[in-house]
Parts: C-alpha cells; structure tokens; sequence
C-alpha cells in the first residue's frame, strides 16, 4: 500500500525530467494524503506528456453515486488489468506521479514507525498509475487517480510487504502511449524496484498527522 507521499523538487526539474513543455504550477508538499489533488503526468491529445491535477482515489466511471466516497487509492499491479474498476483505466488511461518520496509505516514492537523511502540520487520517482473521468448526472466531471502497488523488494520487506510501482524514464513513452492497450505489453514495467537506488530511512511521527505538511516530515529521526 502506499498512503502518503511528498513532492518538493522544484517545477523546473520536474518538467526536464519527464519532458513537459512548461513547468506545472506547483508548491512543495510533503505530506501529501488521500483525496487531495496531486500532480500527475499523462498524454496529452498530441501524445506529448502533459502535467494535470487527478483527485487521489480513484472513482470508477460506472458509479453514478459516488458511493465509493474518496475512491480507491491503490491498484494492485498483478490484478488490475482484469478488475472491474481498473479494467478500462489499465488499457487506456494511464499517467505518471511524480514523487520525491513515499512513506511506509513498519510494526515495531506494538507501534508503527514511519520511513522515507526515495532514491539514492534524490532525484524524483515516478509512481505508474492510473486515471478515470467520472461524470455526474448534473453534467459534474471529476478525475481521479490510482498508483499501482507490487511486492515489496528487499529494501522493503522488513518495512511492509507493498510498494509502488516505480518506472524508469526509459519506460515512460510506453507507459503513457495510448495506442498501447494489451495488458500483456505492460506486464513487464511492473516490478519490484531495484534496492540498490533507493534508500528508506526513519522519520518521527510528525509525518503522521495529515495536517502536517513541512519539511520536518521528511527529517530522518
């Protein structure tokens, strides 16, 4: 699972990174929780990569309700090519989010410590996920998102058993390509990240308070 994360590297190398034609309009979180917006990368109607904001949560296009309250934050990369609610987003609607670090919570003796996992280089990471558009019988509109989660690696498991998925830059262009729409074309991207260019370190519980969105979240303890 992956329930928080931050994002506070400047605009300016966020769009270098993952080819924007402008920098996103963006301020440092590093606290960034569920049902709140988050940037994400897509393609755009030109097939070049396009910044937006998605809803955190991912509400399917089927539940005219909106039942499912803040939506589902995470897909299961093993099974969401063949669930109902992220059957169609697998196929045809899917984007980057940009993060310079999530946060996993690992049981320790009756309490839960939290860590910041992110890369050796600190450069930011790029979470696969995926993007639905639901529409309200009142003519509302509403995009939301999920990340995809796999097994953790061995940097991971002592902290919790799931992390997200995490692509390399070389395999943006084929995450975000639209004209690629088999499962199966996909499937390979979906791993485990290597250990060896990520760190995790502990961070106090400061973090776990959602109100909490400064850089004290990320201090190691």
């Amino acid at each position: 699972m992956c329930g928080r994360f931050a994002l506070f590297s400047p605009a300016e190398t966020i769009a270098e990174q993952f080819g924007l034609a402008a920098p996103p309009p963006l301020v440092a979180r590093f606290n960034i929780a569920p049902s709140q917006p988050i940037l994400a990368i897509r393609a755009g109607h030109d097939g070049r990569p396009q910044a937006t904001f998605l809803q955190w949560g991912l509400i399917p296009s089927w539940d005219k309700t909106l039942r499912l309250g803040s939506g589902m934050i995470n897909a299961r990369a093993e099974t969401a090519a063949d669930k109902p609610s992220f059957r169609g987003p697998f196929r045809y609607r899917r984007c980057l989010v940009p993060a310079d670090g999530f946060y996993e919570w690992q049981k320790v003796n009756g309490r839960k410590q939290p860590y910041f996992i992110g890369r050796q280089d600190e450069r930011p990471l790029a979470i696969a996920a995926l993007w639905e558009l639901w529409q309200g019988a009142d003519g509302s509109e509403l995009e939301t998102c999920a990340l995809l989660t796999t097994a953790a690696n061995e940097l991971m498991h002592p902290i919790h058993e799931r992390m997200p998925v995490l692509l390399d830059s070389e395999d943006y262009g084929l995450w975000l390509d639209t004209a690629v729409q088999k499962p199966d074309q996909l499937q390979h991207l979906l791993h485990p990240y290597p250990d060896e260019l990520l760190r995790a370190y502990p961070v106090t519980t400061h973090v776990n308070n959602v109100r909490h969105d400064d850089p004290d979240c990320v201090q190691p303890l």
